[in-house]
């Protein structure tokens, strides 16, 4: 390997399973050291980790990268979006903390959206209406199930803030991850106090959101100095916002990320506000915004449908009729939280890989549903720019043909890995440069990769689909 050419920084992305830390070389791009380790979610309903376990995690992953972690001059944190962190008066956390996908707090969601005057009133508001993936409903939900524990609350942070503490010993959050919360307010770009009373949250116990190019403070003391002291440290930012920095996006760039949760985002210059709920009106780390869709189940999902089938998840056959809602974990886009997996149109023809087919195209649809929506809302014509396929479900060729059959588009497959962690690192270098972080990972050229041609769309299978879906709507609706 090369010797760096420039100053090395560090980015870590701490997600749902595990966190990875790239250490990398500011002016060319190249990944110099990698660690990781992995998390622990809880099983059943509830998605709950245990945030000190990210943080031992990102010990080791760092403490991985060995000598090169020490010789970095800047790092930067990404984390998974809407977890809700509590700690108590010393920093400890007083619960585990509830994810992204958990999705007992719809009820409180509801009376939300209902409080405020109903989901125009928060598009127009928050830019978002809040799913139960948002993080005000669970703190909703946390006060009425467990009023104890929110007794005990002495501080509410998010996943990345939690960590960027850690390291600073100074709270702050930057304006792309609470623009998942819903009680930052895209229109005035600060806490929404009315929000916060509905939702009986003191905003004492927020951190402050830091703006665009700000440090967030310098790593403090530590026992085992798995990083050095006085290393400058980047505000950080959540997954997808790190993501779209680490691509080096333009505006109106379509991304399709394929991951435990699939989303489609763009970055725009216009400010969303999509009264319908379907596109998130996310802030994105720098001066822009993000309007995201996401889906609870992917990659997950479909693999839990090939192992019911005894198949591999490559082991894929066309033809048959038969149509597959793979929501195995209620489902966020369509906004359907109660909702089960569903399965039609099996005939005694039909063979386990058009079983296992049928689940992919049924992921890929809901996503590319909501594409078209993302991309009104960004105000940008994409021409013929191709679909970004990211994520671990891009490396898989049944993923990829899905999506071309279905988008009728053409494909590219970066060949960047760990691009919330390079997003991380563009956020460090750009800090440590004084360069716009996107700039600096169009530098990088992160978004090279491999290309595919656009195929004919297969308007047969997104019929019947479509039809499946808006047949069920009320089947899917009901509490189970």
């Amino acid at each position: 390997m090369a010797a760096p050419e420039g100053p090395l920084v560090i980015g870590v992305d701490s997600s749902t399973q595990s966190t990875k830390a790239l250490v990398v070389d500011a002016a060319t791009g190249q990944v110099v050291a990698r660690g990781q380790a992995p998390h622990t979610v809880s099983p059943g309903d509830r998605r709950e980790s245990d945030p000190e376990e990210w943080w031992q995690a990102l010990r080791t992953a760092v403490g991985q990268c060995g000598r090169a972690a020490g010789e970095a001059a800047a790092v930067s944190v990404a984390g998974q979006q809407h977890g809700l962190v509590t700690l108590d008066a010393d920093g400890r956390p007083v619960r585990e903390a509830l994810l992204w996908n958990d999705v007992r707090s719809a009820p409180q969601r509801d009376r939300l959206v209902a409080d405020l005057g109903g989901p125009e009133a928060w598009a127009r508001r928050v830019g978002s209406v809040p799913p139960p993936a948002f993080t005000v409903t669970k703190w909703a939900w946390l006060r009425e199930n467990e009023p104890e524990s929110a007794r005990a609350t002495a501080a509410v942070r998010l996943p990345h803030d939690f960590l960027t503490e850690r390291l600073t010993g100074r709270a702050c959050t930057d304006r792309g991850d609470a623009s998942g919360t819903g009680w930052w307010a895209s229109s005035t770009e600060s806490y929404d106090k009315e929000i916060l009373r509905l939702a009986g949250l003191d905003p004492a116990l927020l951190p402050p959101v830091m703006s665009a190019g700000e440090a967030a403070g310098t790593v403090r003391e530590a026992e085992d100095g798995f990083l050095t002291p006085g290393t400058l440290v980047a505000t950080g930012t959540g997954d997808n916002m790190a993501a779209a920095l680490g691509l080096g996006l333009l505006p109106g760039q379509p991304v399709v990320s394929l991951g435990t949760s699939g989303t489609v985002y763009a970055v725009s210059t216009r400010r969303p506000t999509d009264p319908t709920g379907t596109v998130a009106g996310f802030a994105d780390a720098r001066t822009g915004w993000l309007p995201l869709a996401c889906t609870l189940n992917c990659t997950l999902a479909v693999d839990r449908m090939a192992a019911l089938l005894s198949r591999d998840r490559e082991d894929v056959e066309p033809g048959g009729r038969v149509t597959a809602l793979p929501f195995l974990d209620g489902e966020r886009t369509p906004d359907l939280p109660y909702a089960t997996g569903l399965l039609t149109g099996l005939q005694h023809a039909t063979t386990g890989g058009q079983v296992l087919q049928a689940a992919y195209d049924g992921a890929v649809f809901a996503l590319l549903r909501a594409l078209d929506l993302v991309l009104a809302e960004t105000g940008e014509s994409p021409g013929d720019a191709p679909l970004l396929l990211i994520g671990g479900g891009a490396k898989g060729v049944a993923w990829r043909e899905t999506v071309r059959r279905l988008s009728g588009r053409a494909v590219q497959v970066p060949r960047a890995q760990e691009l919330v962690a390079l997003g991380a690192a563009a956020q460090a270098a750009g800090l440590l440069l004084g360069e716009d972080p996107s700039a600096v990972a169009r530098r990088w050229r992160t978004a090279d990769g491999s290309s595919y041609e656009p195929v004919e769309r297969d308007e047969a299978a997104l019929a019947r689909l479509s039809d499946t879906l808006d047949g069920a709507r009320t089947l899917l609706a009901r509490p189970h």
